[in-house]
């Protein structure tokens, strides 16, 4: 099993290029299920859950060919409704076929997901939003199971914001007979990114970026090239770790829009930066304050930074409160970074983080995605040698970590 060894205490400085979003090409990657002919998607990461999701898609009829950060996908043949274990116990965001299957196909069979075991999130929001097109849904033997002659446009009123919940409602709408009206939908960019990257196929979409988003089912869909949105949760990890070492770096290729929330707190925090059309440049981090942080939907703080964040805050003199409000055992990094050094409580969803001066290296294990990258930046800052385990969690939402961090003159490197 590979680990990362990692000698803290060296400042980084010169530019890093941010990669394609994750997170944004794995609905685009989906949807194009929803029409036939060759869907060419460029800018996108290398990463294990990448090819998760197209291996998910070549199992219902898909052929794919992915080469350097480009994907053509060729959904011609699409001709199986079923999405196996095997696979989508991987990956969460395997169950964005639901949607795209029972619109095209009338029918779906996908294994409950997996994925990193931060908290429960239950499917009933998807199925919920099925049943309202009009599709008879059922869970038996740890399959959704669904079916649908045609589904017709109806009203979905989400009672919890859901990123995924939206975008499965947003595929499965757009070649639903009528209308559909999706209200309380989730503002992520990531969303967006997906009803842009429809539109752009010939849907009828409109109320983007907003809570409310209105769709009139077409007929068919056509294939498109589209390039997939930056990596705001990379853009802010590479950010954070430039203030935790107290650098000087520059994040290019990003939305700065996308990360206003953690520039704010930065900001808060007395951390300088200058902010450009495509990039944030650290301008002098010195004394830094504590804060207060909760996590929140699109456009709060985003809980996929919170486990970096808690890592800079963990020498950060003074008191800072974290408090995560979307999921519910986000925390695995806690105990490793207090393996480390740091003085933090965890009270219920309350994270107390007492600042010490200084962290040091010790032996850590990644438990989740997020969790590993704030380990990572903890051992960046810390005192002698870091070892992190099962860094497999990493690989699955960051392209080629180590190299991006070796080339801003960080000691990290990959063993076995």
């Amino acid at each position: 099993m590979e680990k990362f060894l990692i000698k803290g205490e060296k400042a980084l400085s010169g530019e890093v290029y941010i990669s394609g979003s994750k997170n944004g090409a794995l609905p685009l990657i989906a949807a194009s299920l929803l029409t036939n002919g060759v869907t060419i998607l460029k800018n996108v990461p290398n990463l294990k859950d990448i090819t998760t999701m197209l291996e998910v898609i070549n199992k219902l009829g898909a052929n794919y060919q992915f080469e350097g950060n480009t994907i053509k996908i060729d959904a011609t043949r699409v001709n199986s409704y079923i999405a196996p274990y095997e696979l989508v116990k991987k990956m969460r965001a395997s169950i964005y076929v639901l949607g795209p299957l029972l619109a095209r196909l009338g029918r779906a069979e996908v294994s409950l997901p997996g994925g990193c075991a931060i908290g429960p999130r239950p499917v009933n929001l998807h199925i919920k939003a099925m049943e309202n097109l009009k599709a008879s849904i059922k869970i038996k033997n740890g399959f959704i199971i669904g079916r649908a002659k045609k589904l017709k446009g109806s009203e979905i009123f989400f009672e919890k914001v859901s990123v995924g919940a939206t975008i499965n409602a947003i595929m499965a709408a757009v070649l639903a007979e009528g209308e559909t009206i999706i209200k309380n939908a989730a503002l992520e960019p990531e969303v967006g990114s997906l009803i842009d990257f429809l539109k752009k196929m010939g849907a009828n979409i409109k109320g983007e970026n907003t809570d409310t988003i209105f769709i009139k089912g077409v007929s068919k869909l056509s294939p498109i090239e589209y390039d997939v949105m930056p990596d705001r949760i990379e853009a802010g990890t590479f950010i954070l770790a430039g203030v935790i070492t107290k650098s000087r770096i520059k994040v290019k290729n990003i939305i700065p829009e996308h990360l206003k929330s953690l520039l704010d707190i930065l900001n808060e925090m007395g951390v300088k930066f200058q902010i450009g059309k495509n990039y944030v440049e650290l301008i002098k981090v010195k004394k830094l304050n504590p804060v207060e942080i909760k996590t929140a939907p699109y456009p709060g703080f985003p809980t996929d930074l919170q486990p970096q964040i808690c890592s800079i805050l963990s020498i950060v003199p003074g008191i800072s409160v974290v408090n995560e409000t979307i999921f519910e055992n986000r925390f695995t990094h806690i105990p490793e970074l207090i393996r480390m050094g740091a003085n933090i409580e965890l009270n219920d969803n309350i994270i107390i983080i007492k600042g010490v001066k200084n962290l040091y290296g010790a032996p850590v294990m990644a438990s989740d995605l997020r969790g590993g990258a704030a380990l990572v930046l903890a051992a960046l800052s810390a005192k002698n040698e870091t070892i992190i385990d099962r860094i497999y969690h990493i690989d699955r939402g960051y392209e080629k970590i180590e190299n991006k961090l070796t080339k801003l003159g960080a000691y990290i490197k990959r063993i076995k």
